[in-house]
């Protein structure tokens, strides 16, 4: 204990510190252990998932996930989803059957679930290895300080709610933070924001770099709706500020049912109708993106899976245009500035639920839903709110390569495909789908190509021990788009962990693996073997 009585303790026995529990911790967490590696993992909250738990977001995939275009472990967590809803929930004969089955029938992908299913199952993932004794989870876990030994990070202090201070000294390192938090306090080279077009030669990228114009972020929320029932939610304190408040390039009030379509900028009108009947689903998601009508769109519980009577309502989580914070960004302002936007945030989710109770228009020409009731089991919080927002954008390495817009862009590289990168490590596929962001601007959503995913990504230009495993590799603001989704932050977290315990087996440190063809060949290999797709099969009609 120091002076001033804050208990310390010291880890010094893992293979790899990775800090934050984010989808990419989850999955690198998985691939060390897989390969024989004690690993020690910490989460600011808790539990651990990130955008898949905590944050409310199931899975944003592209149209070939059921067929190609992921790792084995990824697809294993998948199956896993579907498991558990056919083992536990009172399914249909039909929706039992399905071999894909969808339980919310949402229509923004195809497994879209409950936030609290994906924690029970990614926790029975990773529970026979701490029973084994080789990993332990440190949650409400903040890092607050790293020490550094030239170009190597030698320890990650962690400040625990309870006021502790743990020092995780490790040979590795993975930041899986949303926020990239680890870099800064390591001394990583890195970027927020906007590069400009003069560095990186991005179409869409602006003129001068703007590092604190990032992606507006989110907060989700799990409703129901009660016919006859009221669950009005008390009036927001800030109601009024934020039922009048609209963006420039917004075409009204942002709580509201139109918005820009991300595609055109064009206005758009949605629906909202509680428990409509499911409706049929195009095969060209171009022409059906899927947010037409609201209540399905990313509809977690679906009535027409269940057995008759089990279920009285639809569950459907609210992460629409309407809620998404553009006031300010969460990286790169003072504590109390980051507060204030997370408080934000959070009100504007509470106003837009409150609209919805009480304004929203109605097919029989009346306003509002009373009935529409939280669900906190749904969300495995108090309240029925993600318990944190859903975070687009990351601080990002400055990294050996750096992915840019003219890589991925389907503009750009028209039938030729993404760029082909010889030193792959994973694949993944997305549209550059940029959120307003807190800069002013509006939608930025670029056709892609399925592309790579780069080790030179992965290798910060310095620091030779510490590996980004999330939305903080060397991509640019404008390819954050695409690599940002969860399958590729999977692949990510799996690529890092794996060349940790390559690199640990051949006495080798991570930079040489690209370098050299013999060991990059070798680091590929193992990726195959353990079931991580390198390259896209010939795909048309992208």
């Amino acid at each position: 204990m120091q002076p001033g009585g804050t208990l310390e303790s010291r880890i010094t026995d893992a293979d790899l510190a990775i800090i934050g529990g984010g989808v990419g911790a989850v999955a690198a967490a998985l691939a060390a252990l897989r390969q024989g590696l004690r690993v020690v993992l910490t989460e600011e909250g808790d539990r651990i998932g990130g955008q898949f738990t905590s944050q409310g977001v199931p899975p944003d995939e592209h149209r070939w996930i059921e067929q190609f275009g992921c790792t084995a472990s990824y697809r294993r967590y998948r199956d896993a989803v579907r498991d558990y809803y056919r083992t536990w929930y009172p399914l249909t004969v039909s929706a039992r059957n399905e071999p894909h089955l969808n339980p919310g029938l949402g229509r923004v992908g195809a497994l879209c679930h409950e936030p609290r299913v994906s924690g029970a199952v990614l926790r029975a993932m990773v529970d026979p290895y701490l029973s084994g004794g080789r990993l332990r989870i440190l949650l409400r876990a903040r890092p607050v300080a790293a020490e550094t030994d030239g170009d190597r990070v030698s320890s990650v202090t962690v400040d625990r709610a309870d006021g502790g201070l743990v020092h995780i000294v490790s040979p590795y390192y993975l930041d899986a933070t949303e926020l990239g938090d680890l870099l800064p306090l390591a001394g990583v080279e890195h970027v927020t924001g906007f590069e400009s077009r003069h560095e990186t030669g991005e179409p869409s990228a602006p003129e001068v770099p703007q590092p604190g114009n990032m992606q507006a972020f989110s907060w989700v929320f799990a409703v129901d709706h009660r016919e006859g029932e009221n669950h009005v939610i008390d009036r927001p304190a800030n109601y009024d500020h934020w039922r009048a408040y609209r963006p420039d390039y917004w075409p009204g009030p942002q709580i509201g049912l139109t918005a820009p379509d991300p595609r055109t900028r064009k206005p758009l009108t949605r629906t909202f109708t509680p428990n409509v009947p499911s409706g049929p689903v195009l095969a060209d998601q171009s022409q059906d993106p899927g947010d037409r009508e609201l209540w399905e769109f990313r509809r977690a519980v679906a009535r027409e899976q269940y057995e008759p009577g089990f279920v009285t309502s639809d569950v459907t989580l609210v992460n629409w245009p309407m809620i998404d914070y553009v006031e300010g960004p969460l990286i790169g302002v003072s504590e109390e500035d980051k507060a204030r936007h997370l408080a934000g945030a959070r009100e504007l989710s509470e106003s837009m639920l409150y609209w919805l109770q009480t304004e929203a228009p109605r097919p029989d020409g009346g306003r509002g839903w009373p009935g529409l009731r939280l669900r906190p089991d749904a969300m495995d919080t108090t309240d029925g709110f993600a318990a944190a927002p859903y975070v687009r954008e990351s601080r990002r390495i400055r990294a050996e390569y750096t992915v840019v817009e003219q890589d991925v862009s389907l503009a750009v590289r028209g039938g030729a495909g993404a760029t082909p990168y010889d030193d792959t490590v994973g694949i993944g596929m997305y549209r550059i789908d940029l959120h307003p962001s807190t800069g002013g601007d509006n939608y930025i959503d670029v056709p892609s190509c399925p592309f790579q995913i780069p080790l030179g990504a992965l290798l910060p230009v310095r620091v030779r021990n510490l590996l980004p495993a999330g939305k903080n590799i060397g991509s640019t603001h404008i390819t954050n788009g695409c690599y940002r989704l969860h399958p590729v932050e999977w692949n990510i977290g799996e690529a890092a962990a794996s060349l940790v315990a390559y690199c640990l087996g051949e006495k080798v440190e991570p930079h040489d693996v690209r370098r050299k063809e013999g060991h990059l060949r070798a680091f590929q290999g193992k990726l195959k073997a353990d079931g991580v797709e390198l390259a896209w099969p010939e795909i048309r009609g992208y």
